[in-house]
């Protein structure tokens, strides 16, 4: 499905979340200050436009009401990045994504009005950190609020050869098995009676804890 975005600030994160998302054939305007850094991605994204985002009247002039979603990407600059925020909330816009640089940040961002807050070198972080403690987690994306999506690698034979139901993950550990990648196919919101094959990567959700938990003993029983 493709979505409308406006991305304003083409540092390294803004520029990375341009790439990925014309290459996920979304419809993106980019948006910066800098006339270099327009022109550097004039040809990439499906527009380009020099504007300085604590302006009101530039803002109101790129209509960015009729975005899905308007992602602050500024950087260092802290203040630009708070005003620009409450300014695109007061102008009515439905969706904005801020990046912060810390903690403080991130709470300022929160209390002007931003729909969601993202500090990606602390996100990345801490997804590495989880993955070098466990080495069967594939992935581990925090949903907020204790609960976490994780992507396993089923290496334990005490989990093969059964079928979701014999599992019965969601009473012994609390989770929800939403997808299962088997030799190169995959079932979204399998049903009880898939049967679980080793070498399998199942993706769960459920708490932090519970997410954890399953990974270590599917990780620890052989």
């Amino acid at each position: 499905m493709q979505q409308t975005y406006a991305i304003i600030g083409l540092g390294r994160f803004g520029s990375s979340l341009l790439e990925a998302l014309i290459e996920a054939n979304q419809e993106v305007m980019a948006i910066d200050k800098d006339p270099e850094r327009v022109e550097d991605y004039m040809e990439i994204a499906t527009h380009a436009v020099i504007a300085d985002a604590q302006e009101e009247e530039a803002l109101v002039e790129l209509d960015l009401t009729s975005f899905d979603h308007v992602v602050v990407c500024i950087g260092h600059n802290q203040q630009a990045s708070i005003l620009t925020t409450i300014l695109l909330k007061d102008l009515g816009v439905h969706n904005v994504i801020a990046k912060a640089e810390n903690k403080l940040h991130a709470r300022v961002l929160d209390k002007v009005g931003a729909d969601q807050v993202v500090r990606p070198e602390t996100e990345m972080a801490l997804r590495l950190a989880e993955q070098l403690m466990s080495p069967n987690l594939l992935s581990f994306i925090n949903l907020g609020d204790e609960y976490a999506l994780g992507e396993i690698k089923v290496a334990n034979l005490r989990f093969t050869n059964k079928t979701i139901a014999e599992l019965d993950v969601r009473q012994k550990y609390g989770l929800t098995i939403v997808v299962i990648k088997s030799q190169g196919k995959v079932t979204v919101l399998p049903g009880p009676d898939t049967m679980i094959e080793i070498g399998d990567t199942i993706t769960v959700v459920g708490t932090h804890k519970n997410v954890q938990r399953f990974e270590e003993t599917i990780d620890n029983v052989k």
